[in-house]
């Protein structure tokens, strides 16, 4: 039946704890939002004091810090109401949620047309984190990618195209923070080698892990862009390393430029001469 890939090459999904905070602080954050949420303008710290339970001052210094980091807006003295910083983070999820919702009919068909597994993958940071994917039980030998599991921008399909859409002071800075720490011997641990690979992106237009995240494993990607034109995530395919064909990679980009399409973006409109 169909294989999955190593742990060791791609780290598994990050468990979400569905109990009570272990931090106090955290948990009366929580306590503090649920509160600033029931009301769209400002409440008063006395209010926010008798429904939290917490003691005016404590309920002022971390009210004070979370505005510090916009999470909490201060329309008047001694009055507080949700902060802009969580509308951005809000828009952020939305646009993850509307991505894998049109994701999901174009990816089963190309999945149908293939019968090898088909990912979905966005950009956390310096990984990418697979958020959906279309393969069946029946097909035989795969490489399943677990949803929720992420790995290294540097060594996934996925992850050099958004790498590839960064500018060189930022690609360098990555480099620097991660140490390009390779998987395997085919992975990219040099910076040069890594530019080289990026540019090739650029120029052709998708990106292709060559057992560089996991040996006998390769996958191409091509990116789904937003109503701007902005790249927000990847569609992929991986395979094991001799069954990959290259004839999937004009279906791949028809799909990801539907998926694209339901987003909102337009091709750009050529002109005659």
């Amino acid at each position: 039946m169909g294989g999955v890939s190593s742990a060791a090459a791609m780290k598994p999904p990050r468990q979400v704890p569905n109990h009570a905070p272990t931090i106090q602080v955290i948990e009366r954050m929580f306590a503090l939002f649920d509160v600033l949420s029931s009301r769209e303008g400002g409440i008063s710290l006395k209010e926010i004091s008798e429904k939290t339970g917490l003691h005016p001052s404590t309920a002022r210094r971390i009210l004070n810090d979370l505005a510090i980091g916009r999470f909490v807006d201060r329309p008047q003295s001694g009055s507080y109401r949700l902060g802009l910083k969580l509308l951005e983070l809000g828009n952020l999820v939305k646009n993850r949620l509307s991505v894998r919702e049109a994701a999901l009919e174009p990816m089963r068909k190309l999945h149908h047309q293939i019968q090898q597994p088909v990912n979905l993958s966005l950009r956390q940071g310096d990984e990418i984190v697979y958020v959906e994917r279309a393969y069946s039980e029946r097909s035989g030998m795969q490489v399943i990618r677990a949803i929720g599991g992420h790995a290294p921008l540097h060594l996934t399909s996925v992850g050099k195209l958004f790498l590839a859409a960064d500018e060189t002071p930022k690609v360098k800075a990555y480099a620097m923070r991660t140490g390009l720490t390779g998987h395997t011997r085919n992975s990219l641990t040099q910076l040069p080698a890594l530019e080289r690979e990026l540019t090739k992106v650029r120029r052709d237009g998708y990106a292709t892990d060559n057992e560089e995240l996991e040996l006998d494993v390769r996958c191409m990607a091509a990116g789904i862009l937003d109503d701007q034109g902005k790249l927000i995530a990847g569609l992929s395919i991986s395979a094991p390393a001799g069954r990959l064909d290259e004839r999937w990679l004009a279906q791949l980009k028809t799909t990801a430029q539907e998926i694209s399409s339901r987003l909102g973006y337009r091709l750009p409109e050529t002109r005659g001469l």
